[in-house]
């Protein structure tokens, strides 16, 4: 007597927009992070609203991944703290440098950390670049020219030059962090907590010093359209755009999520736009599509 065995279940393969759309929307959020950042901050508020920013977030992380975060050695604790003081001073780079320039040109400057890691990258392995990328770079840097001086060519402003420095410390942040040995192995969940958990401390330190308002008195000033943006910077900026990588990640390659995510300054000037009333004149825009362009190539040849 012969039987028949019962046919394996199909899985469905899963649509690749239903985990591209989340990624997306974490890039989306991350280029409209510049002007909602503008709206809510002054030059004198910078630090408070940090603190506030990720001190909204920071109890939630520690919840989520608390025995991952008992776990930790001693060296993976020194090593994220090491990060996050990087990842602080990152933050108040950007956050002073949007109060002083358009949120479009911060969105798009910021992208040139697509060209200067892999530069500094061929530096230090003491490898030549290939001609495309260099192509690309140049291309991405000119553009930034182009872009900054779209009222017509004068010199660029602080918060420009502030941008600036927090893309060549953004790339600072991406080596240390493949160099840290101690941080590799550790779990990313607890290596952001203690990054952010640092960068808060950071900043508690910088307002208990004097350094602004403190973050009671800036939030005591808050209307309800400063706290929705304090809430959209913390909750999808930064909690939300955490956990979507971790899933994402876990579901398609390493270099989707980066191209998908590496839209951010597409999204920022858009929103810079359309939402801002930002105006960046002929050369501005000729200068956002070079830098569009060149960073996206230069993200290919690298």
């Amino acid at each position: 007597m012969s039987t028949l065995a019962a046919a394996p279940a199909v899985r469905t393969p899963r649509p690749a927009w239903l985990t591209d759309l989340p990624v997306l929307l974490v890039a989306v959020v991350w280029g409209a992070s510049y002007l909602a950042a503008k709206g809510i901050t002054t030059t004198h508020t910078v630090i408070a609203v940090l603190v506030l920013r990720f001190a909204l977030v920071l109890p939630v992380l520690v919840l989520a991944g608390w025995r991952r975060l008992r776990a930790l050695e001693r060296a993976q604790w020194r090593g994220a703290a090491l990060l996050g003081v990087i990842l602080g001073g990152i933050f108040l780079l950007e956050t002073y440098g949007v109060v002083h320039t358009s949120a479009t040109n911060a969105g798009l400057i910021i992208s040139l950390t697509m060209i200067f890691t892999p530069l500094a990258e061929a530096a230090l392995g003491r490898r030549r670049p290939s001609p495309a990328f260099v192509a690309a770079a140049g291309l991405s840097v000119l553009g930034v020219v182009l872009l900054t001086q779209g009222g017509g060519f004068t010199t660029p402003s602080l918060g420009d030059l502030l941008i600036l420095l927090a893309a060549l410390a953004r790339t600072v942040h991406v080596l240390a962090m493949a160099r840290i040995k101690a941080v590799q192995d550790a779990d990313s969940l607890s290596l952001t907590t203690v990054q952010l958990g640092t960068a808060v401390l950071l900043f508690a330190l910088l307002a208990a010093a004097g350094t602004g308002g403190t973050p009671w008195s800036a939030a005591a000033d808050f209307g309800p359209a400063e706290w929705a943006g304090l809430v959209f910077l913390s909750v999808f900026c930064t909690l939300f755009a955490f956990f979507v990588q971790m899933w994402a990640v876990r579901r398609t390659s390493p270099s989707r999520v980066s191209l998908l995510l590496g839209t951010e300054p597409l999204w920022a000037a858009a929103v810079g736009i359309a939402l801002g009333g930002e105006q960046l004149g002929a050369l501005g825009f000729a200068g956002a599509a070079l830098v569009l362009v060149g960073t996206g190539w230069g993200r290919r040849a690298a």
